[in-house]
């Protein structure tokens, strides 16, 4: 069955003014006490409401309503209608306030994930509301990459700001963004933090991002978290967003790495309690492939799962897999030769390639997703 879900009041309104059916509908986090009148004459039947707010005249007109209660003394929405950003995860940060981070909401959420035991937390109705609030994030995620071309690119969180390395990957990052695709990462710093950064730069020219670069430089890790966080909202505030659309990215962080803040550059955050949940998501979104750039046990781990899911299909098919770094792949940490022959025989053994090219790492994408829009086009009809 194919629900309707409605997410804000208006499209709600508009459905029930032209006298549609809003039977085994979805309601998220809607107060619909406005549209009493409305609901009471469409008797919606087994509607699913997810913290709504309802009077009982109302509920009682419904027939098998299934009703989630709203979850109110917790500092993060259990149920949510759409992603992140970053004015509502790091909203009232402050250059310069030592404690900045941990006032924002981020910050009020970290703070909560630790004191009720982290990843394993002992209350149930904590547990399932950061399962509740998770579902939320997964669809409102699979809203926004519909029939989109997605690539993640994945790499040290601590790959120092304000090197040739961090600047090649934000200029690889803009590259793609300008190429249409929706580039994702981790959401966090390092070659992360680099990714957004591309993406946020992707209407402006190669000297103000190198001059971004040299800006960020000024606090290369992200401890401290604060001077960290400065110099970003720094550059935020140098070089404002040209275009929500034309340099949108995907940030996909996580509470679990919640010392790790998410980066402001990212204009669209799917955040989750779950770790297990965020990394199998994100390999799975990247429907054009994953970049792999330098990277320790963290990115080798994704090399795998990645890896596993092209094997055996997971997703309907294979996609790229395009190691960045010959050297690093080849003699520092040699995954790639190893993969190489974990795949001999196998038919995404093609799909695996390495370079130093940036160029040739953007053509490689670009031509998957083309071949990719093709089978679309072909299996509409």
């Amino acid at each position: 069955m194919q629900r309707l879900e409605f997410e804000t009041l208006q499209e709600l309104q508009q459905h029930l003014q032209a006298g549609k059916s809003v039977d085994h509908a979805v309601f998220h986090a809607l107060d619909l006490r406005p549209l009493r009148e409305e609901l009471l004459a469409a008797k919606p039947r087994r509607p699913i409401l997810l913290g709504c707010r309802v009077d009982d005249p109302t509920l009682d007109a419904m027939e098998h309503p299934v009703v989630f209660p709203p979850l109110d003394d917790l500092p993060f929405r259990a149920y949510r209608g759409d992603l992140y950003t970053p004015e509502e995860l790091l909203g009232g940060y402050k250059i310069g306030d030592p404690e900045g981070h941990a006032k924002t909401l981020d910050g009020r959420c970290f703070r909560h994930y630790q004191q009720t035991h982290q990843a394993h937390a002992a209350d149930a109705y904590v547990t399932l509301a950061r399962r509740l609030h998770d579902h939320s994030i997964t669809d409102a995620l699979q809203e926004l990459i519909e029939g989109r071309n997605v690539v993640a690119i994945m790499g040290g969180h601590s790959m120092p700001r304000g090197t040739e390395l961090y600047l090649q990957i934000a200029r690889l990052a803009r590259d793609l963004t300008r190429r249409g695709l929706l580039v994702t990462s981790g959401g966090g710093p390092g070659a992360m933090e680099a990714t957004h950064l591309g993406a946020w730069f992707a209407e402006r020219d190669d000297e103000e991002l190198q001059q971004a670069n040299a800006m960020l430089a000024a606090a290369p890790q992200y401890q401290p978290i604060t001077q960290w966080m400065d110099a970003a909202f720094r550059v935020c505030e140098c070089f404002p967003l040209t275009s929500s659309s034309a340099c949108e990215s995907l940030g996909i962080p996580t509470w679990l790495y919640g010392h790790e803040p998410p980066t402001c550059f990212a204009t669209k955050i799917a955040k989750y309690f779950a770790n297990s949940v965020r990394e199998e998501g994100l390999l799975a979104i990247a429907n054009c492939g994953v970049i792999f750039t330098p990277g320790n046990e963290g990115t080798i781990q994704e090399v795998f799962q990645d890896a596993a899911q092209n094997r055996y299909k997971t997703f309907e098919h294979a996609s790229p897999m395009v190691f960045f770094g010959r050297d690093y792949w080849t003699n520092q940490k040699p995954i790639y030769p190893a993969l190489k022959t974990i795949s001999a025989n196998r038919d995404y053994n093609t799909l695996i390639t390495i370079t130093d090219d940036l160029g040739a790492i953007v053509q490689t994408v670009t031509d998957f997703a083309h071949t990719l829009a093709k089978h679309r086009s072909l299996s509409d009809r």
